[in-house]
């Protein structure tokens, strides 16, 4: 399993900047930001794939992230072309651990990169 780089600053055409969101899609911090400022993130929107990015919503509870990764993994699951950079959603403005929040990614496919905090947990 390959390791999500600590930071991310630029992307290959192929790659896709994973990062935790809010369900308003306000990406006014952290990865959120990046994400807007650097890679096509859209304002207002939450979740899902836009630009060069895919919004996970962390800030709706656990069970709406374990919600969102799921339907994260089925996306990049059907997308092989692309190389998915996932940063550690959830571990941040959200509040959970690494712990809590790893667990969720069981089963991404190979061209998902995971956080060096979520590899051991997987």
């Amino acid at each position: 399993m390959e390791t999500t780089p600590e930071r991310i600053s630029e992307l290959r055409p192929d790659e896709v900047f994973v990062f935790g969101s809010n369900a308003g899609g306000l990406h006014g911090g952290g990865a959120a930001r990046i994400a807007h400022e650097r890679f096509g993130a859209v304002w207002g929107e939450g979740n899902g794939r836009h630009g060069q990015t895919y919004a996970i919503d962390t800030m709706s509870g656990l069970d709406v992230l374990e919600s969102e990764a799921r339907a994260f993994i089925a996306y990049a699951s059907v997308h092989p072309e692309l190389r998915f950079l996932l940063t550690p959603v959830g571990c941040g403005i959200a509040g959970y651990t690494p712990e809590q929040v790893a667990p969720l990614f069981i089963g991404v496919p190979p061209n998902v990169t995971v956080p060096a905090s979520f590899a051991p947990l997987l």
